[in-house]
Parts: C-alpha cells; sequence; structure tokens
C-alpha cells in the first residue's frame, strides 16, 4: 500500500491499553474530518490498514461532495471474543479524545461503526473536536438519517439511469445490513413502493423483514446474487468481489458501505457486465455532509438536506461522463475528486 497520509498515529491507549489509530490523509481543502470506529479485528494491524483505507475515502468523499474538508478517520482495535465494560468503553473514548486533541483542530472526529452520538458526548470531555454529539449537548445529533437521506438519494439517481426514472415504487432493492442506516434506508424504500429483498448476520432482524413485508435472507451472499433491480450494500466493506461480481443479477450497485470494491480492478468488471456501480464515497457522503452543514458553515436544517439530496445531480453527472468516456464510474468519481483538490476551496471558519 502507498503510503499518501499527512499524519497516522498508532498508540495503545494510555488508560483502556486499547490499540487505536488515527490517520489524517489530507487536510488540502481544510480539517480533516472522519468517525471513530470501534470494531474488533484480528490484529492491530487490520484496523492500521481500515483507517488508512478509510481515511483516503474520506478525503475523496469530502473533494466530491464540495466540503471545505479533508479526511480523516479513528478506530479503536477492540479484543475478540468479548465486549467492553461501561468502564472500559469510557476509558478507550477518552483515549481518543485525548489524541485527537494533540492535532490541535487539524482533525475531528464523529460516529462510525461502533459508535454513535453518546460516544461523542465522551470524546468531547476530551476534545472540542467532536461532530455530532447529541443535539441536547449542542452537536447535530446522529447522522445516521442523513446518511440514509443520501443514499436514497442515489438510489433515485440509479433509477433514472436504468429505467428513465427516478421512481423508486415497483422496482427491486436487496439491502444487506440492517444497522442503522441499512434499517432507514429499508424503511425508506419501502415507504416509497419498493419491493425488498433483506439480509443481516443478526438473525433477530428477521423481524424488520416481515414488518416491511420484505423476503428476508438469512445469507447475505443469497440476498447479494438474487434477482434485483439494485444491490444496496450497507454493512462493512469488501462485499464486491471478482467471485461475487461474476454471480450478480442485478442492473445495478448503490449503497452506504464505505469500501466496496474488495480491490480496484473490481470497478472494470462492474463494467464489463454493464452493472451499474454508484462510487460508495459518492452516495453515503449524507452524513458528513449534515455535520459539516450544520456544525461548521452554519447551516439550517432544510439547506443541509438541499446539500444532501444534491448527491443525486452529483451522480448523474458521473454516470453520464462515465458512458460518455467509456471510463468506469469509479475512475469518473475519482477525477472530480482531484479536480476539487487540485482547487481548493476557502477554509470553513472554526465551529461557533
Amino acid at each position: 500500500m502507498e503510503f499518501s497520509h499527512e499524519s497516522v498515529v498508532v498508540r495503545r491507549g494510555r488508560r483502556s491499553r486499547l490499540p487505536i489509530v488515527v490517520a489524517v490523509h489530507s487536510t488540502a481543502l481544510g480539517r480533516a474530518v472522519g468517525g471513530c470506529r470501534m470494531w474488533a479485528y484480528d490484529s492491530w494491524e487490520d484496523g492500521l490498514r481500515d483507517a488508512l483505507r478509510l481515511s483516503e475515502g474520506m478525503t475523496r468523499k469530502c473533494a466530491a461532495a464540495g466540503l471545505p474538508n479533508g479526511g480523516g478517520k479513528t478506530v479503536v482495535v477492540l479484543p475478540t471474543g468479548r465486549s467492553l465494560t461501561a468502564d472500559e468503553r469510557r476509558a478507550a473514548l477518552h483515549d481518543v479524545g485525548d489524541i485527537v486533541a494533540e492535532f490541535g483542530g487539524a482533525y475531528v472526529t464523529g460516529p462510525d461503526a461502533g459508535t454513535g452520538p453518546a460516544d461523542m458526548a465522551v470524546i468531547g470531555e476530551r476534545t472540542e473536536h467532536v461532530f455530532c454529539r447529541p443535539q441536547a449537548a449542542g452537536g447535530s445529533g446522529d447522522p445516521s438519517p442523513f446518511t440514509a437521506l443520501g443514499v436514497v438519494a442515489a438510489l433515485r439517481s440509479t433509477c433514472l439511469a436504468l429505467f428513465g426514472s427516478p421512481a423508486l415504487a415497483g422496482r427491486k432493492f436487496a439491502v444487506i445490513g440492517l444497522g442503522h442506516v441499512g434499517e432507514q434506508i429499508a424503511r425508506q424504500l419501502a415507504a416509497a413502493g419498493a419491493g425488498l429483498i433483506l439480509s443481516d448476520v443478526d438473525p433477530a432482524k428477521r423481524s424488520l423483514g416481515a414488518e416491511l413485508g420484505a423476503v428476508f435472507a438469512a445469507a447475505p451472499d443469497a440476498a447479494a446474487t438474487a434477482e434485483v433491480d439494485v444491490l444496496v450494500p450497507a454493512a462493512l466493506g469488501g462485499l464486491l468481489t471478482r467471485d461475487l461480481v461474476a454471480r450478480l443479477r442485478c442492473g445495478a450497485v448503490a449503497g452506504a458501505a464505505n469500501n466496496q470494491l474488495a480491490d480496484p480492478g473490481v470497478a472494470e468488471l462492474l463494467r464489463e457486465r454493464e452493472i451499474l456501480w454508484a462510487p460508495d464515497y459518492i452516495a453515503n457522503a449524507g452524513g458528513v455532509v449534515n455535520a459539516v452543514s450544520r456544525e461548521v458553515l452554519g447551516d439550517e436544517p432544510e439547506e443541509a438536506v438541499k446539500r444532501i439530496e444534491s448527491i443525486a445531480d452529483t451522480l448523474t453527472g458521473l454516470f453520464e461522463t462515465a458512458a460518455r468516456t467509456k471510463i468506469t464510474t469509479a475512475q469518473a468519481a475519482d477525477d472530480l475528486a482531484r479536480r476539487r483538490l487540485a482547487a481548493p476551496v476557502p477554509t470553513a471558519p472554526e465551529p461557533a
């Protein structure tokens, strides 16, 4: 892996004794933003690799979304086979806060897989450089609804490209991963009249399928290879392997998961099979767009929603560019991000 990051800290937490990685990929457009992931990995090196990939993805995400920010990411490597006690979790979050504080505002963290607004309030006890604390604590709250809103906007754009209409009613979607974001995507699709296949490794999520009148597939692979209009990855990354792409029976893939491509060459395989792919960091930008819009740019909620819904316009432009120039949608998105990184926008003010 080529090292292109500005700064990477790998440290064992002073209180928690857990491996913690904070990776800042770029501050070319402004302060780096990126969530705090608390997850169990086979090794701390796997956590480091995830932080490096995710932080670079955040740089592209912010640039493509037109935000005045670069990308970063925090990863706390949890012990395998057991959950943290409340005291252990608090200690780990305070360790994160101390490391983030050392960046002096060059990096601001927020929620990610395994964390939420309440955790950001705990990190906020050690540093002011944190997004998405609960609204009662002065933050913009849970980013999940806004991530889901952006993904649904991306799905409308995807349907427009596939069928000539952005309507979701009557279309069939397979949603893999029913966490905070995936569940809300499923609910919005059901409300719009779409047909659903749902899948999650947690069998308790079967009840959501019953509630929404959806088919529930216990095995994610069965949902991924089902005959649907659009596959919607909403769990962790790496779903789109070369093997899976060869077995897909969908017209497009668009979802909330980060790092969906198991390797960069998968984008070309999707193009060869004429399966439209909505680049993940375009489709799932709604959460960070809302946080920056509300907490940095001072937008009213309605203006923040307009920014999120513009994801559809960005994606439509990328689809058209890729088709016209005969490149992958991944290349079109990366080209857009590079152009914006080469022409920095004015740095955003510090949060009030």
